[in-house]
């Protein structure tokens, strides 16, 4: 009695805009990802690979747990490192915790 009948309005769809619009922000989307995301981290990991490949006896490394240490032995044949925290102490650890490479003198000055 209130309500009366809606009746939908003749508009036409344009089916073909809609898809150019959605290949279009698929490309941007695609892109910040790239930019953004994928090309950073795999520069982050082709220096860490740089890094690894680097390391030598008697250097002086910084772990990802935050251990100072000397290089006293590597073996290449699995990846392990023996750091040398102190005169007395020994730790083995894998290559890959190595977080970076101090200078020289640099455990001696802390």
């Amino acid at each position: 009695m209130f309500i009366s009948n809606a009746h939908a309005a003749d508009t036409a769809v344009s089916g073909a805009g809609g898809t150019m619009e959605l290949v279009f922000m698929l490309v941007i989307f695609g892109l910040i990802f790239y930019f953004m995301i994928f090309r950073p981290q795999s520069k982050r990991v082709k220096e860490h690979k740089s890094l690894m490949s680097s390391l030598s006896k008697g250097d002086e490394v910084l772990t990802s747990g935050g251990i100072l240490g000397k290089i006293a032995k590597i073996n290449d044949e699995n990846d392990y490192v023996l750091l040398s925290i102190n005169d007395a102490t020994e730790i083995t650890i894998k290559k890959d915790y190595i977080a970076a490479v101090l200078p020289k003198g640099s455990i001696k000055s802390l």
